[in-house]
């Protein structure tokens, strides 16, 4: 959730996709009409979803015309779903539906619906088809999407294989993450290891290298893959002043400890109102609870902590005085982290927007990979940006890339 987002967490909102909840009932029709245990057409079955798949299709096609003249709330499908945002490429679902029905069988069940994994798999594909072909910068999130939550890049994974196979491409490829070590190249370095070690093993090149950025607090430090050497890459960091982020990020110091105050009191009481066994740890620019022992908070505490953080902030700069420099509300991230719960300046938004300015990528051709694209996940302002693919863990990560690289060779 960032500052540009409201909240309405009644009823567990904070945990649902409206878009994919509308498909889902599109879908429970044909399911409880025809998918009878004693109906052995799977062919007619997986027909009547496709033909679903279809007419979604042409919904988002139309939409997507009325956002071109400016009028996107005109459209069905605004009016069916009246959250939905933008999209920057058709989504050809109907193929999607028949490739991911083909491997999962989603159409043979007769008992289970089609599920909202389902549903979030069949529009990553989707987006996978559509953006194929323009393709020019991939960014990841960090923690559960390339890795394990709060762990390293493991070498010889075969994720490392799909970057180098992506950067050999020419595409330039970011991880864009929470993570907040300043300009400390090193411990990002140690974050990412096993990838490093990769590229030395694949021997990649400087040209090929250099394709590969860090960009680390959301979007307050950004670093770039060097060839030192046949066995050693590094990421050199490159400081504000060299690259344009000056129209994203105008804030002072001085507003940011402003913001972060608020933020931490929040924190802390909802630590004593919780009676929470956990540690508030102040940076630069963040501050976040973190457990006093590993997975000792539950997720509706780290939930709480999120929304509760999102109102604080939200309320304290709609009744502040704005002062200059900064005459609007500074961006935030307020989010569950999966074991702990910070609050960022900035949001993954501007730090897609950064590298789309600096590598000249359009929303288009830009695809970002995450897993927490929920109201209380710091991934959800890059559909803002960019093309998304919503995954929920590395595994899932490594299949999308194959699925990937095998639309690539077929172009």
């Amino acid at each position: 959730m960032t500052s540009q987002y409201r909240v309405n967490y009644h009823l567990r909102a904070h945990k649902r996709d409206s878009l994919i909840e509308f498909i889902k009932g599109m879908l429970l029709t044909p399911f409880v009409l025809h998918s009878q245990p004693n109906n052995n057409d799977k062919e007619e079955d997986a027909q009547r979803y496709s033909e679903i798949f279809l007419s979604l299709e042409e919904l988002i096609s139309e939409h997507r015309k009325f956002t071109e003249q400016g009028i996107p709330a005109y459209s069905r499908l605004s009016k069916l779903v009246p959250s939905i945002g933008t999209f920057f490429t058709s989504l050809p679902l109907q193929q999607a539906f028949e490739r991911v029905n083909g491997h999962d069988k989603i159409s043979a069940r007769k008992h289970v619906p089609p599920s909202f994994n389902d549903i979030r798999r069949i529009l990553n594909m989707a987006q996978l088809i559509a953006i194929a072909p323009q393709l020019k910068l991939v960014t990841f999130d960090g923690d559960m999407t390339l890795y394990a939550d709060g762990m390293n890049f493991e070498e010889d994974t075969g994720l490392t294989a799909q970057i180098i196979a992506l950067l050999r491409r020419q595409i330039y490829v970011a991880i864009v993450t929470a993570a907040g070590y300043g300009d400390d190249a090193p411990r990002y370095e140690h974050r990412l290891s096993g990838l490093l070690a990769g590229f030395a093993k694949a021997g990649l090149s400087a040209s090929e290298a250099g394709r590969f950025f860090v960009l680390g607090g959301e979007c307050n430090f950004l670093f770039k893959c060097t060839k030192e050497s046949t066995t050693r890459f590094a990421l050199q960091y490159i400081s504000d002043a060299d690259y344009s982020s000056s129209a994203l990020r105008s804030w002072t110091d001085a507003q940011v400890q402003q913001l972060l105050d608020v933020a931490e009191a929040e924190l802390r009481d909802c630590v004593g109102r919780m009676a929470i066994g956990a540690d508030i740890l102040r940076k630069p620019r963040a501050v976040g609870m973190v457990p006093r022992r590993p997975a000792q908070l539950t997720r509706e505490q780290l939930d709480e902590c999120a929304l509760s953080a999102q109102l604080a902030l939200l309320k304290f700069q709609g009744s502040s005085p704005k002062s200059q420099p900064c005459d609007m509300p500074i961006p935030f991230c307020a989010f569950n982290g999966g074991n702990d719960c910070w609050v960022d300046i900035g949001n993954k938004l501007i730090g897609v927007r950064i590298l789309q300015d600096m590598l000249g990528s359009s929303p288009s051709a830009t695809l970002h990979v995450g897993d927490q694209f929920l109201s209380t996940g710091n991934d959800l302002s890059t559909r803002t940006a960019c093309c998304t693919c919503w995954i929920i863990n590395p595994d899932e990560t490594l299949r999308m890339l194959v699925e990937l690289e095998a639309i690539l060779n077929n172009i």
